[in-house]
């Protein structure tokens, strides 16, 4: 059964706390608290530099069973090298601990930047590169260069991996790149950028992942009511296999209809504290609850601790959310 996960696009962030984290949240359970509210969070701090095995360790034992992790590639391989020789750093990034998160290791997110070249021959060399289960990432990871004893490089179980792409460079968007990554089975990232960079809605893959950076201004701008149920109706489409009757894509033909896909939608809209406001509403429009979770999931074990700590309240307890996503859910009926 094909499945739609909505959350955000990280979770520490100065403006968010005394909004949507209450002020007597802890700062270092502000993943817990955001874990009782959606099934999926993107971890982006991966993106800026390579984290750590109990850093992933750990996010996993906060979050409840069922939790997903999305995972941003390093923008030393995107951003900096542009691809170029970059299987060390490819296993480094393996290596740094991403197996940890075990089963709530979901899709793999890899964003290029505007000034990355349309070099078809780069890009589908790391294409091809990139593991499709848990034990070839394993194999990559122990080709890790120096990492100080910080690595990782099993994995506990065998699990299929899913890759996504964002591209910015307008060039890429081109029916040889939406072949490229249907050859090589990696979705095409649907991100809404207020018309920043490229916005098409082809399906390449078993499953779709859409990034909601803002419709009106990038990072900036909430999503209206009407804008929450045309994503609804866009996600259903998707769900069911099929796509949206008005999907702008690059190619004319759509994807084979299949028996669904699964859909992955993160809130990147964090500047004015819309995003985690915005993933409560989603779903509500898809006649989802808002809170993907509960109580008896919020305590987890901590690594390397001998005790549990107390469990956060429910997050039916924290009126100021619950009131706010009540509003959300009636203003997009």
């Amino acid at each position: 059964m094909s499945i739609a996960r909505i959350g955000i696009s990280g979770w520490r962030y100065a403006p968010w706390r005394k909004v949507f984290y209450p002020a007597d949240l802890p700062q270092a359970r502000e993943l817990e608290f955001a874990a009782q509210h959606f099934a999926t969070v993107e971890i982006n701090g991966s993106f800026y530099s390579l984290q750590r095995p109990e850093y992933y360790a750990r996010w996993r034992a906060e979050t409840p069973d069922g939790f997903v992790f999305s995972v941003k590639g390093g923008r030393f391989i995107t951003h900096m090298k542009k691809l170029r020789n970059v299987d060390e750093a490819l296993a480094n990034f393996f290596a740094s601990g991403v197996l940890a998160l075990r089963e709530k290791l979901g899709p793999i997110l890899w964003q290029f930047p505007e000034s990355m070249p349309d070099d078809h021959a780069r890009f589908a060399a790391f294409f091809a590169a990139l593991p499709k289960d848990t034990r070839a990432a394993a194999r990559i990871a122990r080709k890790h260069g120096p990492l100080r004893g910080r690595s990782l490089v099993r994995a506990d179980a065998e699990r299929p991996l899913r890759h996504a792409v964002e591209i910015r460079n307008p060039a890429s968007a081109s029916p040889r790149f939406v072949e490229l990554l249907r050859e090589h089975g990696l979705a095409w990232v649907v991100a809404d950028t207020a018309g920043r960079w490229p916005f098409f809605e082809d399906v390449t893959s078993d499953f779709v992942y859409v990034r909601l950076h803002g419709d009106k201004a990038l990072y900036r701008s909430g999503y209206s009511a009407r804008a929450t149920t045309r994503w609804a109706e866009r996600i259903r489409a998707w769900q069911s296999g099929s796509e949206p009757p008005d999907a702008r894509r690059i190619v004319s033909e759509q994807a084979p209809e299949c028996g669904g896909r699964d859909v992955y939608v993160y809130f990147d809209n964090d500047v004015k504290v819309h995003a985690p406001f915005d993933a409560l509403g989603l779903p509500r429009a898809l006649g989802q609850s808002a809170f993907q979770s509960n109580a008896a999931h919020a305590t987890r074990r901590r690594p390397g601790r001998g005790v549990r700590e107390e469990p956060l309240r429910s997050s039916e307890a924290w009126p100021g959310v619950r009131a706010r996503a009540r509003r959300l859910a009636e203003s997009a009926r």
